[in-house]
């Protein structure tokens, strides 16, 4: 998969479809929630496996960390690392740009996946969307 952070149009629509097709379709959000407020202030990154759009993620730079959002694969991509390397995009980002911590909401189905790539649960378990999420952070060196 290659990963870009987004630039056109045409990257923007291909990261909606796949946050449309997982969370409206497959998980029941309801697009005005899906589709919020941040859009325009978040930094988008869609992912390609053969020119097909396949993972997509945003990302918020909130007071001094990285807020990490809306990362999702495709059903028939799952298990194949790309979560991981969408992710790592993203942390580059952040990287590069000075900022030494990322933060996420990440549904409680994923808390291990997450954990798995060093982040560290600190949050109880609430609701978002009508369904169960904690809150993760992961120091970035």
């Amino acid at each position: 998969m290659r990963v870009f952070e987004v630039k056109t149009n045409q990257q923007l629509e291909d990261a909606y479809q796949v946050r449309k097709i997982v969370f409206i379709e497959e998980q029941d959000v309801p697009p005005e929630i899906e589709v919020d407020e941040h859009e325009d202030s978040a930094i988008h990154f869609v992912g390609y496996k053969d020119e097909k759009p396949i993972a997509a993620s945003r990302m918020r730079l909130v007071d001094d960390y990285g807020k990490l959002e809306r990362i999702c694969v495709l059903k028939e991509e799952r298990g194949k690392h790309y979560g991981v390397e969408i992710i790592q995009e993203m942390e580059q980002y952040l990287k590069v740009h000075k900022v030494k911590k990322s933060k996420l909401n990440a549904q409680t189905h994923a808390e291990d996946f997450y954990k798995k790539i060093g982040y560290k649960t600190v949050s109880d378990e609430f609701m978002d969307a009508g369904i169960p999420h904690v809150t993760m952070v992961k120091e970035l060196s």
